[in-house]
């Protein structure tokens, strides 16, 4: 497969491709590049409904106008230097992985974050760590953090006079949790609205067949996620073991 950056004619191919309802990997097929070069491609430029092959070709050089020298890039701790990984390949991924989590919802500087917490072995890093990685201003680090923490995708360690933010197996369900507690909230505002605007009414109508709706969602959703928990899990028991053995 080809390697370097993308040229104009493969981003009017997966414009076209797009434009055809093909799926990543069967764009890839056509172009002879991973799947992942082309999410990446299409999520950095606007998403597979607002992509277009000379808006993508024209940012692509302006970043790479603006792009840090590689020296100062060089300079920060690189995800992928541990256990024989390329670095390259990590960083491609962190970018994919971040433009996933940016169509998933999270805003912007919490994707990037979620991302970079993702790729560590541990799982952790402190603000100044993600401040040096990342490139950003702590104050950005804790307003990412701040939002995530809302959302149940992160939780705080102390560590001395410092903080260690820190996701694990568990925030997946601590997550749907969240969202099943906003779906809650919904729900019991949804039937407040039955009762002001008077029941059998097309809008009091309406506010309750939404609630039904996220109530047996959201009861679907806590039975799923409480029997599926223990997936999480996986492998971390056979690791433990082997440590013990060991």
């Amino acid at each position: 497969m080809p390697g370097g950056r993308l040229t104009q004619q493969e981003r009017k191919r997966i414009a076209q491709g797009l434009g055809d309802d093909l799926a990543y990997a069967e764009i890839a097929r056509l172009i002879g590049r991973p799947t992942s070069t082309v999410t990446r491609e299409v999520m950095r430029n606007g998403g597979p409904a607002a992509y277009r092959a000379e808006r993508a070709q024209r940012a692509t050089e302006q970043r790479s106008r603006r792009r840090t020298p590689p020296a100062a890039r060089d300079a920060r701790p690189a995800p992928g230097e541990a256990g024989g990984r390329d670095p390259e390949a990590v960083r491609a991924y962190e970018e994919t992985l971040t433009e996933v989590f940016l169509t998933s919802g999270l805003p912007r500087m919490a994707a990037r974050v979620q991302a970079a917490l993702a790729l560590t072995d541990s799982g952790g890093l402190t603000a100044a760590e993600l401040v040096d990685r990342l490139g950003i201003s702590p104050a950005s680090v804790s307003k990412a953090v701040a939002f995530m923490e809302a959302q149940g995708l992160v939780r705080r360690l102390a560590e001395g006079r410092r903080e260690r933010y820190v996701i694990d197996n568990g925030v997946w369900y601590e997550s749907i949790i969240a969202s099943i507690r906003s779906n809650d909230l919904i729900v019991a505002t949804a039937r407040e609205g039955v009762r002001v605007l008077g029941a059998g009414t097309p809008a009091a109508i309406r506010l309750e067949n939404t609630a039904r709706f996220l109530d047996f969602l959201s009861d679907a959703l806590r039975r799923a996620a409480e029997e599926a928990r223990d997936v999480l899990y996986v492998g971390l028991e056979e690791e433990a073991g082997a440590h013990e053995q060991g």
